[in-house]
């Protein structure tokens, strides 16, 4: 199938998309748009839409048509040590990334959900600074889950995105990383949690030590399990 022009592919809906259905496995996304005209993705992805403290982190990563990362999956299912490796290794490699936060205020605000579209907007834009520098044109944004961000750009969402797209797991792997380190720093100020362990989820540990210590500073005030029960 011969490739599209880069203006088409950002005004084609969804018809003009391949059949995705049968790539489920790491990575097998790109080859198939690649082939239909899409060569230009970026790969979109958050960590920390369940816990109940901290931030919810957003990635962007644009990564080349061919390069030697080993192992991208969803973050979820690999190794602290394998994440920490290709953290270094997408951010050596990407031709841009961006990593952007929704602050716990944002998320008490708006919701998780609408934060975490404010985090991935805000990562995007740091993505794409450099290619706008460069003149080039937006690339397909690949956003992991059932929803697209509100913008009016062609983008698709993949259920499981993380473990089907390598941009996307590149993408996973920034974000939780990132959101990891800033818990374990917050883990510091507030050692009352252990936010160093379960990075602000709600474990059986954290919901004893909230009934303890009521909520810090850094804890969502608006999710159940931090808010009283009435």
């Amino acid at each position: 199938m011969s490739r599209v022009s880069n203006r088409s592919a950002l005004q084609a809906d969804l018809f003009s998309f391949p059949d995705l259905s049968s790539a489920q496995d790491p990575g097998s996304v790109e080859p198939l748009l690649e082939q239909a005209g899409f060569p230009e993705l970026i790969g979109i992805d958050e960590a920390g839409r369940g816990p109940l403290a901290g931030p919810v982190i957003a990635a962007a990563v644009r990564l080349p048509e061919t390069h030697t990362l080993s192992g991208l999956n969803d973050s979820k299912k690999l190794s602290e040590a394998q994440r920490e490796r290709l953290f270094h290794e997408i951010k050596d490699q990407a031709v841009s990334f961006g990593i952007a936060a929704a602050t716990v205020a944002e998320i008490d605000t708006l919701n998780i959900l609408q934060a975490t579209f404010v985090a991935m907007k805000r990562a995007l834009r740091i993505a794409e600074a450099s290619c706008e520098s460069t003149g080039q044109p937006h690339a397909l944004l690949l956003i992991d889950g059932p929803h697209k961000i509100p913008l009016t750009r062609s983008q698709l969402a993949l259920v499981r995105g993380d473990g089907r797209s390598a941009s996307i797991a590149a993408a996973s792997i920034l974000a939780k990383v990132t959101r990891d380190r800033w818990m374990q720093r917050a883990a510091r100020h507030f050692p009352n949690y252990g936010f160093e362990r379960h990075k602000g989820y709600g474990t059986q540990a954290h919901l004893e030590a909230l009934n303890l210590h009521g909520p810090c500073p850094i804890h969502r005030q608006s999710f159940r399990g931090v808010k009283p029960s009435r």
